[in-house]
């Protein structure tokens, strides 16, 4: 068995939708992290990776922004990888056409419904923004692409003119509507009422683009497609603007682990590509950052490590392997004299029974010291138990 989660979860009859679409926007939404900026090859690289892991679409940018975010767009296009290729687009013909030239196969043209944004960033009415949203749909349909439209601050937007905008796009003929939580700002249970309105009103796939400044991302798309939408936008590592968007790798771990829904991703990957984001960003994965973080397969606790010895599954709801990481046993102060004799083992130590209970003592008061309990510490220790010419 390479995972054991609660029984309970099979209780609850939920139902998703049959076909789920998950489109990373790392190297769109992700470079917008303040102080990142990924060259051409970095961005090849992370966008083979995902490619790798069997990533349905990639938003590989944001064309218009420069020349050099249109190489980058265009290398990774004609790279040919088994994902989708699409970029961002604002409602403007030159976006669009910026992003024919990188030979995408597919748009998001965007544009802030909200009042609030129409008012004070626009200076637009409802009605002038619906018409040259409906323009720009139509250009890029003309042109053969894939075309989502996206709604900016979808979640704060009158409820009556989103449905109307979602509406014509979609007697425009956009491929899919997304609903953007630019700030974060719904609840699941907001989320849920708002999908099964629009679900309701229109015929065409929804998408949820979640932002994490409450910590509810993951719980708004996963909500999202619960109530009936069918795509849902992430990032490696959870990186984004602010508090960053949907994490890829708690999304698919989750769908997989906690919901069985398995979406045919290449999970082994997912340490690799987390830590080329992390390298090739310089944004630091916190120690204890859910499926990917340095703490998540690491024990201490001698009441841990002695069942995590026994059996992982103890401590661990998937083991690390799935990832691609490996299982680490921490020496402190909490630790007992099965996880030292489990090190004394690794390190091919042998020592007696009143030895083992010493080498335990002085592991605890080191660390109480300050002192991080590496290999060569550790060896340390077990010398000045035994004495050097005893091992």
């Amino acid at each position: 068995m390479q995972y054991y989660v609660s029984p309970f979860n099979k209780e609850t009859k939920l139902k998703f939708p049959k076909k789920i679409t998950i489109y990373d926007t790392t190297l769109r939404d992700g470079e917008q992290t303040p102080d990142v900026c990924l060259n051409p090859k970095e961005k090849l690289e992370i966008a083979k990776k995902l490619d790798e892991l069997k990533i349905h679409q990639i938003e590989a940018g944001f064309p218009i922004v420069s020349n050099h975010e249109k190489k980058s767009v265009k290398t990774i296009a004609n790279e040919g990888l088994n994902a989708e290729i699409i970029s961002l687009a604002r409602t403007k013909k030159e976006d669009i056409d910026a992003s024919l030239d990188c030979d995408v196969d597919g748009v998001i043209t965007f544009m802030a419904t909200s009042d609030l944004h129409l008012e004070h960033k626009l200076k637009l009415s409802r009605q002038q923004a619906l018409n040259v949203c409906m323009n720009s749909i139509e250009y890029a349909k003309d042109h053969g692409l894939f075309v989502a439209f996206s709604a900016e601050d979808a979640t704060r937007t009158d409820l009556d003119f989103l449905k109307r905008i979602y509406k014509k796009a979609e007697e425009f003929g956009v491929d899919r509507v997304h609903i953007a939580d630019t700030v974060g700002a719904i609840s699941p249970q907001g989320m849920d009422f708002l999908v099964r309105e629009l679900k309701n009103n229109i015929n065409i796939e929804i998408a949820m683009h979640c932002h994490n400044d409450f910590g509810m991302a993951l719980s708004n798309s996963i909500t999202g497609l619960l109530a009936g939408g069918s795509a849902v936008s992430t990032t490696v590592n959870g990186i984004g603007e602010r508090a960053g968007n949907t994490s890829l790798e708690e999304l698919i771990m989750a769908l997989k682990i906690i919901y069985g829904i398995d979406l045919g991703f290449k999970i082994k990957y997912i340490q690799e590509l987390s830590n080329l984001v992390e390298k090739y960003t310089k944004i630091k994965i916190h120690n204890n950052k859910p499926i990917i973080g340095k703490n998540i397969f690491r024990h201490e606790s001698g009441i841990h490590v002695d069942a995590v010895i026994e059996e992982p599954l103890t401590y661990e709801p998937f083991l690390p392997e799935m990832t691609g990481q490996q299982r680490q046993l921490v020496l402190g102060k909490h630790s007992g004299c099965r996880a030292v004799k489990a090190k004394l083992d690794e390190c091919g130590f042998e020592v007696t029974k009143d030895e083992l209970c010493r080498i335990v003592e002085e592991v605890k008061k080191s660390r109480e010291k300050g002192t991080y309990i590496n290999d060569e510490v550790f060896s340390h220790i077990v010398k000045t138990v035994k004495g050097p010419f005893d091992l």
